[in-house]
């Protein structure tokens, strides 16, 4: 008996537009693997369907979840970055109306950060949905399969939110985020066993280009959970929140928690026996405890793996002294969260967690470790001005990293940019998808100098130029080749299309 079926969504078409065909990853759905283990470590029956990987639309995700015959049909409503869980509602909202047009009766579960931050209007909007999970779920997924007839008793599930028979929506008090020393057991692992096989998963393009441009198979995992800080533009501490209330965002659910390192590289274990090279630690950030991150090094170096990782850090805690061993390891490349080079506009951002910090410095001492960086930029924040814009598009290009994403500043629901959006009254996208940083109906937000319509146009400039850039292409050409420069032609010539701005 299969006591729960966790689905994750296709929406990349809707998300990404033409990226969606050979540039976006296909990445394993890792919280469906891990709440999948969870449940199977408790001796009951639970399944993934992974609709991006096998390409399915909604109507064949209906038919194909009717075969598994499933108690709960759980659609777990994460993304291939932290803040995507909103944008990927969409895929997973036309699943759930499809699986109740096929079987009415079917109990739909959903889990992620944009129902954990909007739980009641997600029940409200979505009279598909039967409940939804109001943090990460795992104790209440728990409690739902383990009674026969969870049904008749919601109201005695923690961390649950649902609608009654009398069609009330219900807030059940919050269950607590699984507690580190309970990381091991509770969530023990991903169940790669119940995914289809790591060859239908494809890196990013630019992750590839340290593995002579192979781009599959591709596996991603989490050593850690959650993040210390509370960065205004990020909503993934939502997913640990313990108390109602809208006016509570991710900033005051900063919760940090890791799996041991002698658990974690038995993961690892794993992804080498079965010829995995490329590997994305997708945890919020990396390298950021020594004692965590080194000992996982540790023990990658002594089996003498060689993988081709990528992986996340701030650009104040990644010090000299762990770049040789993170090379050793295997991680290629560290994705920077640079945001913007303005001290004042990333000391707003970045509230108490801010460091100064000089970031070309950094740039080139990891580069002279032999490591490729990721900068992320983000356009538009509060008080960013079309000179202030132009002065980072002007600092990316003055220093060149081998990858650069270019984002436009985005309320996410659960972020602290959010609330602030709410309150002051700032148009928020009315679609799923407009939360996504390249479909049609991206929605980011405004600020008071610049218009969301100006702010996109630039971004969208932004990236052709660095991408287009002559001494970038000839970073690229130098480090890894004629392949890499092809392929970044070939995605230079995919011209996204905006209703924001194409009107």
């Amino acid at each position: 008996m299969i006591d729960i079926l966790f689905v994750h969504p296709n929406a990349s078409k809707k998300i990404y537009q033409d990226l969606h065909k050979k540039d976006a990853a296909i990445e394993p759905p890792i919280w469906a693997g891990l709440l999948a283990n969870s449940v199977k470590s408790m001796g009951k029956g639970a399944a993934i369907l992974d609709a991006e990987a096998e390409h399915l639309l909604d109507s064949q995700i209906a038919i194909k979840v009717q075969d598994f015959k499933p108690r709960i049909v759980c659609l777990v409503v994460y993304g291939q970055q932290p803040s995507a869980s909103s944008q990927n509602m969409s895929g997973a909202v036309s699943a759930a109306n499809e699986i109740k047009k096929l079987n009415p009766e079917t109990f739909i579960l959903f889990v992620g950060g944009h129902v954990a931050a909007l739980p009641k209007e997600t029940l409200k909007n979505e009279p598909s949905i039967d409940a939804v999970c109001t943090n990460e779920g795992v104790y209440t997924i728990r409690a739902l399969v383990s009674d026969k007839n969870f049904r008749s008793h919601l109201d005695k599930i923690n961390g649950l939110a649902y609608r009654d028979f009398e069609n009330n929506i219900i807030l059940n008090p919050y269950n607590h985020p699984v507690e580190k020393r309970n990381l091991d057991t509770i969530l023990p692992g991903i169940a790669w066993d119940l995914l289809p096989s790591l060859k239908n998963y494809r890196t990013a393009g630019w992750h590839s280009w340290s593995n002579k441009s192979e781009k599959k198979p591709f596996a991603a995992l989490y050593t850690s959970l959650g993040c210390p800080y509370r960065c205004s533009f990020c909503m993934i501490n939502i997913i640990n929140r313990t108390l109602p209330g809208t006016e509570i965002t991710s900033a005051d659910s900063n919760k940090f928690r890791t799996w041991t390192p002698d658990f974690i590289i038995k993961q690892f274990d794993f992804l080498a026996k079965n010829n995995i090279v490329n590997i994305k630690i997708a945890d919020e950030l990396f390298v950021l405890n020594p004692n965590h991150f080194m000992k996982i090094c540790d023990l990658i170096i002594e089996r003498n793996y060689k993988f081709n990782i990528w992986a996340y850090s701030r650009v104040d805690t990644c010090k000299p002294e762990y770049l040789s061993k993170l090379k050793r390891a295997g991680v290629n490349w560290l994705g920077l969260g640079i945001e913007n080079p303005s001290e004042s506009h990333r000391a707003e951002i970045h509230k108490s967690g801010y460091k100064i910090i000089n970031i070309v410095d950094q740039i080139k001492m990891i580069r002279n470790e032999g490591i490729n960086v990721g900068g992320n930029y983000i356009f538009g924040l509060p008080n960013e001005t079309q000179d202030s814009m132009l002065g980072t598009l002007e600092f990316a290009k003055e220093n060149p990293t081998e990858m650069a994403n270019f984002y436009c500043a985005m309320a996410y629901p659960g972020s602290p940019l959010y609330s602030e959006a709410k309150q002051k009254g700032i148009e928020l996208p009315s679609k799923y998808e407009g939360f996504s940083q390249h479909s049609y109906e991206t929605l980011n937000l405004s600020n008071d100098n610049l218009t969301a319509s100006e702010i996109l146009k630039f971004r969208d400039k932004a990236w052709q130029d660095y991408h287009t850039h002559q001494p970038y292409k000839k970073l690229l050409l130098e480090k890894f080749g004629n392949k890499a420069v092809e392929q970044l032609e070939e995605t230079t010539k995919i011209k996204l299309k905006r209703r924001l701005v194409d009107g």
